[in-house]
Protein backbone atom coordinates (compact mmCIF):
# COMPACT_ATOMS: atom_id res chain seq x y z
CA UNK A 1 0.00 0.00 0.00
CA UNK A 2 1.55 3.49 -0.96
CA UNK A 3 0.92 6.18 1.54
CA UNK A 4 2.68 8.60 3.70
CA UNK A 5 5.59 6.71 5.69
CA UNK A 6 5.27 6.44 9.57
CA UNK A 7 5.83 9.50 11.02
CA UNK A 8 7.59 11.25 8.12
CA UNK A 9 7.73 15.00 8.09
CA UNK A 10 5.86 17.10 5.61
CA UNK A 11 5.61 20.61 4.63
CA UNK A 12 1.79 21.69 2.97
CA UNK A 13 2.75 22.19 -0.06
CA UNK A 14 5.09 18.65 -0.42
CA UNK A 15 1.74 16.80 0.32
CA UNK A 16 0.19 19.25 -2.47
CA UNK A 17 3.36 17.90 -4.91
CA UNK A 18 2.61 13.92 -3.61
CA UNK A 19 -1.14 14.21 -4.17
CA UNK A 20 0.04 15.09 -8.20
CA UNK A 21 2.96 12.41 -8.39
CA UNK A 22 2.77 8.48 -8.58
CA UNK A 23 2.26 7.67 -4.53
CA UNK A 24 -1.38 8.83 -5.45
CA UNK A 25 -2.54 6.24 -7.88
CA UNK A 26 -6.10 6.64 -6.73
CA UNK A 27 -6.42 10.13 -7.84
CA UNK A 28 -8.06 10.56 -11.53
CA UNK A 29 -5.95 13.79 -12.12
CA UNK A 30 -6.66 16.70 -14.60
CA UNK A 31 -5.13 16.93 -18.55
CA UNK A 32 -1.37 17.76 -18.17
CA UNK A 33 -1.64 21.39 -19.86
CA UNK A 34 -4.54 22.23 -17.21
CA UNK A 35 -3.02 20.65 -14.44
CA UNK A 36 0.65 22.44 -15.24
CA UNK A 37 -0.61 26.44 -15.43
CA UNK A 38 -2.58 25.68 -12.66
CA UNK A 39 -0.02 24.65 -10.31
CA UNK A 40 2.21 27.29 -11.14
CA UNK A 41 -0.80 29.86 -10.33
CA UNK A 42 -1.38 27.93 -6.92
CA UNK A 43 2.75 27.31 -6.42
CA UNK A 44 2.62 31.54 -7.06
CA UNK A 45 0.28 31.79 -4.21
CA UNK A 46 2.07 29.65 -1.98
CA UNK A 47 5.31 31.75 -2.49
CA UNK A 48 3.96 34.52 -2.16
CA UNK A 49 2.20 33.46 1.09
CA UNK A 50 2.82 36.53 3.73
CA UNK A 51 2.05 39.04 1.16
CA UNK A 52 -1.32 37.08 -0.35
CA UNK A 53 -4.34 38.65 1.76
CA UNK A 54 -5.84 39.26 5.02
CA UNK A 55 -4.91 35.91 6.15
CA UNK A 56 -1.19 37.09 5.78
CA UNK A 57 0.10 36.20 9.99
CA UNK A 58 -1.07 32.94 8.63
CA UNK A 59 0.09 31.83 5.89
CA UNK A 60 3.02 30.26 6.59
CA UNK A 61 3.05 27.09 4.91
CA UNK A 62 5.76 27.28 2.14
CA UNK A 63 7.89 29.93 3.54
CA UNK A 64 8.14 28.04 6.83
CA UNK A 65 7.70 24.54 6.60
CA UNK A 66 5.71 22.81 9.25
CA UNK A 67 6.64 19.35 9.92
CA UNK A 68 4.27 16.93 11.50
CA UNK A 69 3.53 13.14 11.85
CA UNK A 70 1.08 11.17 10.71
CA UNK A 71 -1.30 8.55 11.40
CA UNK A 72 0.50 5.03 11.12
CA UNK A 73 -2.00 2.68 9.68
CA UNK A 74 -2.82 1.43 6.16
CA UNK A 75 -6.49 3.02 5.76
CA UNK A 76 -5.62 6.67 7.56
CA UNK A 77 -3.00 7.07 4.82
CA UNK A 78 -4.90 6.23 2.56
CA UNK A 79 -7.62 8.64 3.56
CA UNK A 80 -4.67 11.21 3.78
CA UNK A 81 -3.83 10.74 -0.15
CA UNK A 82 -6.94 11.09 -1.21
CA UNK A 83 -8.13 13.97 1.30
CA UNK A 84 -4.49 15.80 -0.46
CA UNK A 85 -5.67 14.71 -3.72
CA UNK A 86 -8.68 16.59 -3.57
CA UNK A 87 -7.44 19.54 -2.27
CA UNK A 88 -5.19 19.75 -4.79
CA UNK A 89 -8.05 18.69 -7.84
CA UNK A 90 -10.07 21.64 -6.38
CA UNK A 91 -7.06 24.46 -5.94
CA UNK A 92 -5.90 23.83 -9.75
CA UNK A 93 -9.64 24.12 -10.48
CA UNK A 94 -10.07 27.25 -9.04
CA UNK A 95 -6.51 28.74 -9.91
CA UNK A 96 -7.67 27.91 -13.73
CA UNK A 97 -10.67 30.24 -12.90
CA UNK A 98 -9.24 32.75 -11.29
CA UNK A 99 -6.27 33.17 -14.68
CA UNK A 100 -9.27 33.31 -16.72
CA UNK A 101 -10.69 36.25 -15.32
CA UNK A 102 -7.20 38.17 -15.08
CA UNK A 103 -7.30 37.77 -11.37
CA UNK A 104 -3.68 38.88 -9.82
CA UNK A 105 -4.40 36.76 -6.98
CA UNK A 106 -3.66 33.58 -6.89
CA UNK A 107 -4.38 31.30 -3.95
CA UNK A 108 -2.55 31.22 -1.10
CA UNK A 109 -1.05 28.08 1.11
CA UNK A 110 -1.43 28.71 5.17
CA UNK A 111 -0.35 25.69 7.39
CA UNK A 112 -1.62 24.61 11.36
CA UNK A 113 0.00 21.87 13.39
CA UNK A 114 -1.72 20.23 16.51
CA UNK A 115 0.53 20.02 19.52
CA UNK A 116 3.37 20.96 17.83
CA UNK A 117 2.80 18.38 15.00
CA UNK A 118 3.18 15.35 17.39
CA UNK A 119 -0.65 14.83 16.83
CA UNK A 120 -0.67 15.89 13.30
CA UNK A 121 -2.05 19.16 11.32
CA UNK A 122 -3.37 20.64 8.16
CA UNK A 123 -2.68 22.84 5.22
CA UNK A 124 -5.33 25.33 3.32
CA UNK A 125 -5.53 26.83 0.39
CA UNK A 126 -7.34 30.24 0.59
CA UNK A 127 -8.43 33.39 -1.26
CA UNK A 128 -10.09 36.58 0.83
CA UNK A 129 -11.63 39.45 -0.88
CA UNK A 130 -10.46 39.29 -4.21
CA UNK A 131 -11.86 39.87 -7.39
CA UNK A 132 -13.03 36.55 -7.31
CA UNK A 133 -14.17 35.52 -3.85
CA UNK A 134 -15.19 36.75 -0.93
CA UNK A 135 -13.64 34.23 0.53
CA UNK A 136 -12.32 31.00 -0.41
CA UNK A 137 -10.56 28.15 1.95
CA UNK A 138 -10.14 24.40 0.97
CA UNK A 139 -8.72 23.02 4.17
CA UNK A 140 -7.16 19.50 4.68
CA UNK A 141 -6.04 17.91 7.95
CA UNK A 142 -4.97 14.88 9.89
CA UNK A 143 -5.28 14.51 13.90
CA UNK A 144 -3.81 11.24 15.62
CA UNK A 145 -3.00 10.09 18.47
CA UNK A 146 -0.71 7.32 18.28
CA UNK A 147 1.15 8.25 21.69
CA UNK A 148 -2.31 8.08 23.27
CA UNK A 149 -3.22 4.50 23.19
CA UNK A 150 -6.13 5.63 26.33
CA UNK A 151 -8.41 7.70 23.52
CA UNK A 152 -10.61 6.11 21.56
CA UNK A 153 -10.03 7.74 18.46
CA UNK A 154 -6.58 6.30 16.38
CA UNK A 155 -7.26 9.53 14.16
CA UNK A 156 -9.23 12.00 12.10
CA UNK A 157 -8.48 12.72 8.42
CA UNK A 158 -10.43 15.45 6.90
CA UNK A 159 -11.17 17.34 3.63
CA UNK A 160 -13.43 20.56 4.55
CA UNK A 161 -14.04 23.39 1.94
CA UNK A 162 -16.15 26.33 1.64
CA UNK A 163 -16.31 28.44 -1.10
CA UNK A 164 -18.18 32.20 -1.67
CA UNK A 165 -17.86 33.59 -4.90
CA UNK A 166 -17.22 37.35 -4.85
CA UNK A 167 -20.19 37.88 -7.12
CA UNK A 168 -23.68 37.24 -6.02
CA UNK A 169 -24.93 35.63 -8.65
CA UNK A 170 -22.06 32.82 -8.55
CA UNK A 171 -23.59 30.06 -6.21
CA UNK A 172 -21.58 29.34 -2.90
CA UNK A 173 -20.56 25.52 -1.86
CA UNK A 174 -19.23 23.41 0.96
CA UNK A 175 -18.05 20.29 0.72
CA UNK A 176 -16.69 17.96 3.77
CA UNK A 177 -15.50 14.04 2.91
CA UNK A 178 -13.59 12.71 6.26
CA UNK A 179 -12.44 9.25 7.34
CA UNK A 180 -12.20 8.82 11.64
CA UNK A 181 -10.61 5.50 12.65
CA UNK A 182 -11.20 3.97 15.84
CA UNK A 183 -8.26 2.58 18.04
CA UNK A 184 -10.08 -0.56 17.54
CA UNK A 185 -9.20 -0.41 13.61
CA UNK A 186 -12.87 0.20 12.76
CA UNK A 187 -13.53 3.58 10.44
CA UNK A 188 -16.53 5.47 9.21
CA UNK A 189 -16.95 8.23 6.62
CA UNK A 190 -18.18 11.20 6.54
CA UNK A 191 -19.45 12.63 2.87
CA UNK A 192 -20.90 16.55 2.12
CA UNK A 193 -22.19 18.57 -0.48
CA UNK A 194 -24.31 21.58 -0.23
CA UNK A 195 -24.52 23.95 -3.51
CA UNK A 196 -25.63 27.38 -1.45
CA UNK A 197 -26.44 30.49 -3.58
CA UNK A 198 -27.22 33.73 -2.47
CA UNK A 199 -29.53 33.99 -5.81
CA UNK A 200 -30.73 30.69 -6.51
CA UNK A 201 -30.56 29.26 -10.05
CA UNK A 202 -32.71 26.33 -10.89
CA UNK A 203 -30.46 25.38 -13.51
CA UNK A 204 -27.58 25.44 -11.41
CA UNK A 205 -29.44 22.61 -8.58
CA UNK A 206 -30.66 20.74 -10.90
CA UNK A 207 -27.04 20.01 -12.48
CA UNK A 208 -25.26 19.72 -8.93
CA UNK A 209 -27.89 17.57 -7.99
CA UNK A 210 -28.07 15.27 -10.80
CA UNK A 211 -23.92 15.21 -10.59
CA UNK A 212 -24.02 13.89 -7.36
CA UNK A 213 -26.59 11.43 -7.54
CA UNK A 214 -25.46 9.85 -10.38
CA UNK A 215 -21.52 9.11 -8.46
CA UNK A 216 -24.24 7.76 -5.95
CA UNK A 217 -27.06 6.61 -6.87
CA UNK A 218 -27.27 3.41 -4.23
CA UNK A 219 -27.49 6.67 -1.17
CA UNK A 220 -28.85 9.33 -2.68
CA UNK A 221 -32.19 10.19 -2.00
CA UNK A 222 -30.96 9.06 1.79
CA UNK A 223 -28.32 11.57 1.80
CA UNK A 224 -30.88 14.03 0.65
CA UNK A 225 -33.15 13.72 3.22
CA UNK A 226 -30.19 13.56 5.60
CA UNK A 227 -28.73 16.40 4.38
CA UNK A 228 -32.39 18.66 4.30
CA UNK A 229 -32.76 17.86 8.07
CA UNK A 230 -29.37 18.80 8.65
CA UNK A 231 -29.28 22.31 7.51
CA UNK A 232 -33.09 23.39 8.53
CA UNK A 233 -32.82 26.65 10.39
CA UNK A 234 -35.78 25.96 13.11
CA UNK A 235 -35.83 30.04 13.84
CA UNK A 236 -36.24 31.15 10.27
CA UNK A 237 -37.85 27.76 8.62
CA UNK A 238 -35.56 28.07 6.59
CA UNK A 239 -32.77 25.74 4.40
CA UNK A 240 -29.27 26.77 4.66
CA UNK A 241 -28.40 26.19 0.79
CA UNK A 242 -30.88 24.53 -2.30
CA UNK A 243 -29.47 21.10 -2.10
CA UNK A 244 -27.67 18.96 0.55
CA UNK A 245 -25.95 15.33 0.13
CA UNK A 246 -25.26 13.94 3.89
CA UNK A 247 -24.09 10.74 4.63
CA UNK A 248 -22.76 10.29 8.42
CA UNK A 249 -20.68 7.42 10.22
CA UNK A 250 -20.52 5.70 6.69
CA UNK A 251 -19.23 2.25 6.03
CA UNK A 252 -19.78 -0.80 4.53
CA UNK A 253 -17.74 -2.73 5.72
CA UNK A 254 -15.53 -2.47 2.51
CA UNK A 255 -12.74 -0.03 2.87
CA UNK A 256 -12.06 -0.03 -0.83
CA UNK A 257 -15.37 0.78 -1.89
CA UNK A 258 -16.19 3.14 0.52
CA UNK A 259 -13.04 4.99 -0.05
CA UNK A 260 -14.51 4.27 -4.02
CA UNK A 261 -17.79 6.24 -3.00
CA UNK A 262 -16.11 9.13 -1.01
CA UNK A 263 -13.31 9.48 -3.80
CA UNK A 264 -16.37 9.19 -6.99
CA UNK A 265 -18.69 11.76 -4.84
CA UNK A 266 -15.45 14.33 -3.80
CA UNK A 267 -14.20 14.77 -7.86
CA UNK A 268 -17.50 15.32 -8.92
CA UNK A 269 -18.76 17.16 -6.56
CA UNK A 270 -15.27 19.61 -6.98
CA UNK A 271 -15.60 19.22 -10.95
CA UNK A 272 -19.18 20.20 -11.07
CA UNK A 273 -19.11 23.58 -8.93
CA UNK A 274 -16.15 23.99 -10.80
CA UNK A 275 -17.79 24.08 -14.06
CA UNK A 276 -21.02 25.92 -12.36
CA UNK A 277 -18.78 28.68 -10.93
CA UNK A 278 -17.22 29.19 -14.04
CA UNK A 279 -20.56 29.67 -16.27
CA UNK A 280 -21.30 31.92 -13.06
CA UNK A 281 -19.04 33.90 -13.57
CA UNK A 282 -18.84 34.42 -17.03
CA UNK A 283 -22.04 34.94 -17.46
CA UNK A 284 -21.81 37.98 -14.85
CA UNK A 285 -20.59 40.39 -17.41
CA UNK A 286 -21.63 43.54 -15.31
CA UNK A 287 -20.96 44.44 -12.21
CA UNK A 288 -23.34 43.27 -9.54
CA UNK A 289 -26.35 45.62 -8.20
CA UNK A 290 -27.24 47.13 -4.91
CA UNK A 291 -30.49 44.77 -5.19
CA UNK A 292 -28.05 41.49 -5.62
CA UNK A 293 -25.24 42.50 -3.26
CA UNK A 294 -28.20 43.08 -0.69
CA UNK A 295 -29.25 39.43 -1.15
CA UNK A 296 -25.46 38.32 -0.71
CA UNK A 297 -25.15 40.39 1.99
CA UNK A 298 -28.48 38.70 4.03
CA UNK A 299 -27.27 35.24 2.40
CA UNK A 300 -24.31 35.53 3.93
CA UNK A 301 -25.77 37.02 7.49
CA UNK A 302 -27.95 33.77 7.34
CA UNK A 303 -24.96 31.31 6.96
CA UNK A 304 -22.77 32.76 9.68
CA UNK A 305 -26.03 32.19 11.50
CA UNK A 306 -26.05 28.49 11.06
CA UNK A 307 -22.32 27.99 11.24
CA UNK A 308 -22.29 29.24 14.53
CA UNK A 309 -25.45 28.79 16.34
CA UNK A 310 -26.26 25.18 15.15
CA UNK A 311 -23.09 23.56 13.05
CA UNK A 312 -22.14 20.47 14.58
CA UNK A 313 -18.96 19.97 12.97
CA UNK A 314 -17.72 23.78 13.15
CA UNK A 315 -18.63 23.71 17.07
CA UNK A 316 -17.22 20.47 17.71
CA UNK A 317 -13.54 21.59 15.80
CA UNK A 318 -13.79 24.13 18.34
CA UNK A 319 -14.45 22.02 21.42
CA UNK A 320 -11.79 19.76 20.97
CA UNK A 321 -8.82 22.10 20.55
CA UNK A 322 -8.09 25.91 20.48
CA UNK A 323 -4.87 25.43 17.54
CA UNK A 324 -6.40 25.92 14.30
CA UNK A 325 -9.21 28.77 15.50
CA UNK A 326 -9.24 30.88 12.32
CA UNK A 327 -9.16 27.85 9.36
CA UNK A 328 -12.26 26.50 11.66
CA UNK A 329 -14.03 29.65 11.15
CA UNK A 330 -12.64 29.83 7.00
CA UNK A 331 -16.12 29.20 6.57
CA UNK A 332 -17.82 32.45 7.17
CA UNK A 333 -17.81 35.14 4.76
CA UNK A 334 -15.94 38.11 4.94
CA UNK A 335 -18.86 40.38 5.75
CA UNK A 336 -22.20 40.17 7.50
CA UNK A 337 -25.72 42.74 8.15
CA UNK A 338 -25.14 43.09 12.12
CA UNK A 339 -28.95 44.20 12.27
CA UNK A 340 -29.97 41.44 10.79
CA UNK A 341 -28.38 39.02 12.64
CA UNK A 342 -29.60 41.21 15.82
CA UNK A 343 -33.31 40.78 14.56
CA UNK A 344 -32.82 37.13 14.76
CA UNK A 345 -32.08 36.79 18.63
CA UNK A 346 -35.33 36.82 19.51
CA UNK A 347 -36.52 33.58 17.26
CA UNK A 348 -34.02 31.59 19.06
CA UNK A 349 -34.16 29.31 22.06
CA UNK A 350 -32.73 29.62 25.19
CA UNK A 351 -29.65 29.69 25.69
CA UNK A 352 -29.01 30.02 21.95
CA UNK A 353 -29.99 33.52 22.04
CA UNK A 354 -27.39 34.31 24.41
CA UNK A 355 -25.20 32.98 21.76
CA UNK A 356 -26.60 34.79 19.09
CA UNK A 357 -26.26 38.00 21.05
CA UNK A 358 -23.01 37.39 22.82
CA UNK A 359 -21.98 36.70 18.12
CA UNK A 360 -23.70 40.11 17.22
CA UNK A 361 -21.65 42.31 20.74
CA UNK A 362 -18.29 40.65 19.05
CA UNK A 363 -19.01 41.78 15.43
CA UNK A 364 -17.27 45.12 14.54
CA UNK A 365 -20.17 48.21 15.66
CA UNK A 366 -20.91 49.07 11.75
CA UNK A 367 -23.37 47.70 8.89
CA UNK A 368 -21.92 46.04 6.91
CA UNK A 369 -19.65 44.40 9.79
CA UNK A 370 -16.50 42.82 8.45
CA UNK A 371 -15.63 39.77 10.24
CA UNK A 372 -11.70 39.60 9.93
CA UNK A 373 -9.20 37.10 11.26
CA UNK A 374 -9.19 39.11 14.46
CA UNK A 375 -13.35 38.87 15.02
CA UNK A 376 -13.25 35.16 13.49
CA UNK A 377 -10.61 34.45 16.62
CA UNK A 378 -12.87 36.40 19.01
CA UNK A 379 -16.01 34.60 17.38
CA UNK A 380 -14.54 30.80 18.02
CA UNK A 381 -13.40 32.23 21.62
CA UNK A 382 -17.36 32.94 21.99
CA UNK A 383 -18.59 30.12 20.19
CA UNK A 384 -16.23 27.70 23.25
CA UNK A 385 -17.19 29.97 26.05
CA UNK A 386 -20.94 29.13 25.07
CA UNK A 387 -20.97 25.76 25.13
CA UNK A 388 -18.96 24.92 28.04
CA UNK A 389 -21.13 27.55 30.04
CA UNK A 390 -24.39 25.44 28.55
CA UNK A 391 -22.86 21.75 27.41
CA UNK A 392 -26.37 20.90 27.17
CA UNK A 393 -27.10 22.94 24.05
CA UNK A 394 -24.86 20.92 22.22
CA UNK A 395 -28.31 18.87 21.56
CA UNK A 396 -29.96 22.17 19.96
CA UNK A 397 -27.60 21.73 17.51
CA UNK A 398 -28.03 20.33 13.91
CA UNK A 399 -28.10 17.14 13.00
CA UNK A 400 -29.34 13.97 11.22
CA UNK A 401 -30.53 10.87 12.22
CA UNK A 402 -26.72 9.54 13.32
CA UNK A 403 -25.57 11.91 16.00
CA UNK A 404 -21.18 11.29 15.92
CA UNK A 405 -19.65 11.47 19.22
CA UNK A 406 -16.80 13.85 17.59
CA UNK A 407 -15.99 15.59 21.00
CA UNK A 408 -16.13 12.17 23.40
CA UNK A 409 -13.83 10.94 20.93
CA UNK A 410 -10.84 12.90 20.91
CA UNK A 411 -10.90 13.03 25.17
Amino acid sequence: MWGVPKGAPLSPFELLKCADGDLNRRARPMAGGARRRSQKFVAAGARRGRRAGPENDFARGYARPMSMTYAPTENARAALRLITSLQARFAQRLALIVQARGDDRPLALAAWVRDEGRHGGGSRFYAAETATFNRAAINISQVHYTDQPDKRLASATALSTIIHPAHPRAPSVHMHFSFTEMRDGKGTWRLMADLNPSIPHDEDTRRFEAAIAGADPAHAAAAKAQGAKYFYIPSLDRHRGVYHYYLESFSSGDFDADFALTQTVAETGIDTYSDILAQALGAAHAPPTDEQKQAQLAYHSLYLLQVLTLDRGTTSGLMVHNQNDVGIMGSLPAVVDRDLLASWIARQTAPQDELLRAIVDTLPAKNPAPVDNPTRQKLAEVVRAHYRAHPGALDLQAKGDVVPPTVQNHR
